[in-house]
């Protein structure tokens, strides 16, 4: 008797067929994601030594150029020390540009993602662009509801952007002219703060090259000094915030550039919300001083309003890291709590200069951040981090870490 097993062996050599082809199509995937890797690797390199290349001879360039500043110059010489170091400036804006948006685009960029005060950032930014407003006579007016509460963003990037947005307005407007900031609840639960002005506007066939790094849509020849690529970050800046970036403009009517971020709860409401007052109050036994340097001001309520209340327990705070060290060196903490993002310098100069000064080397440091990448934790703690807590915090935690760093802060006093 005879069977015919064509069909079979037909299904068998279809099926070997099918599983080398998925086996070849993996071991290309695995290829494509290793190339990817090497790739990335080579990029961040890249922007490691290009960083390092370019600002080291500005430093001399910068750093000589301000010390000729202070000699007994004339006037000629003083102007074109002036130019000098005016020159020295607007390439070191446009190398930090320029590195941002290549750390962007290879996903290297550094955040720290948390609630910041609406308010708080727009009134701030505004203040800060205050003396140039008054320079060129436009006229700044805001519209901040205080209801509009908290954002999810980087807190020092958001002013990044508020800052370029603001100089923009003023720069590139009339004589005479006005910018204001208006922040309003959007849809989606989100909150939109748009700048709007009263200049010149944007021609049409300018719109499509808007955001396009280099490119100043004519403004060269206006005696504005600008770098083409504050737009550009600002953009991809917000993009990796979450939001989202938008103009609308029209020759003669000015130009409103609306920037739109998740809204979120503050941290004060979400920690009365979860009623842990209780838990605060029986998780501390210890006596101490701590210290918190963190510009945020949500963050740093949240930390007093968590440890208001607790006998023996006193805090200081600092919103940037150089009154951070100073308070350290004169009033030796028991424990120091310390973010990472601080405006005038990261975090992790600050854990250095704690630790290589003798006044303040044995005090535990708790880095207290939104930027939790694996990289970042291994970094801190092998420079001398005693703890990385990340936020948003989980409080139970948080306080238990406290305490145990208060707990041996004291037995190191006692030995």
């Amino acid at each position: 008797m005879s069977r015919d097993v064509t069909q079979k062996v037909a299904l068998e050599e279809a099926l070997r067929s099918a599983k080398d082809e998925a086996e070849r199509a993996k071991d290309e995937a695995e290829r494509a994601k290793d190339e990817a890797e090497r790739a990335n690797r080579a990029k961040s390199e890249f922007l490691s030594r290009m960083s390092h290349e370019l600002r080291t001879p500005l430093n001399a360039v910068l750093g000589f150029g301000q010390l000729l500043e202070m000699d007994d110059l004339n006037a000629e010489q003083h102007d074109s020390v002036g130019q000098i170091l005016k020159g020295g400036r607007h390439l070191l804006d446009l190398i930090n540009e320029v590195l941002d948006i290549a750390r962007i685009e290879v996903g290297r960029i550094a955040l720290s993602l948390e609630p910041v005060g609406v308010d708080d950032a727009v009134l701030g930014a505004v203040d800060l662009i205050r003396p140039l407003a008054s320079e060129r006579g436009v006229r700044l007016g805001t519209e901040v509801p205080d209801a509009l509460g908290y954002v999810t963003a980087d807190r020092q990037r958001l002013k990044q952007v508020l800052l370029n947005l603001l100089s923009n307005a003023v720069k590139y407007n009339r004589p005479g002219g006005s910018v204001t900031v208006r922040c309003l609840r959007a849809a989606g639960g989100e909150v939109r703060i748009e700048v709007i002005d009263d200049g010149p506007g944007i021609a049409p066939e300018y719109l499509n090259r808007l955001f396009v790094p280099f490119e100043r849509l004519g403004a060269e020849s206006s005696g504005v000094e600008g770098t083409g690529l504050g737009l550009a970050l600002s953009k991809r800046l917000v993009e990796v915030m979450g939001g989202a970036l938008e103009v609308d403009t029209a020759p003669g009517r000015g130009s409103t550039f609306s920037l739109s971020l998740p809204s979120v709860e503050s941290p004060e409401v979400r920690f009365e919300r979860a009623d842990t007052k209780g838990l605060v109050l029986a998780a501390l036994n210890g006596e101490g001083t701590l210290l918190h340097i963190e510009d945020n001001p949500a963050n740093l309520k949240l930390i007093e309003r968590i440890l208001s209340g607790l006998r023996g327990v006193k805090l200081l705070s600092a919103m940037q890291g150089t009154l951070g060290l100073d308070l350290a060196r004169q009033h030796r903490p028991d424990v120091i709590l310390l973010d990472l993002n601080l405006p005038d310098m990261q975090g992790h100069e600050v854990l250095g200069l704690l630790r290589a000064d003798p006044r303040t080397k044995d005090i535990p440091v708790l880095v207290v951040s939104a930027d939790a990448t694996p990289e970042q934790l291994r970094r801190l703690r092998a420079a001398g981090a005693r703890a990385y807590l990340t936020k948003p915090l989980d409080i139970p935690r948080f306080l238990q870490v406290v305490d145990d760093a208060l707990k041996e802060r004291r037995l190191d006093h006692a030995g």
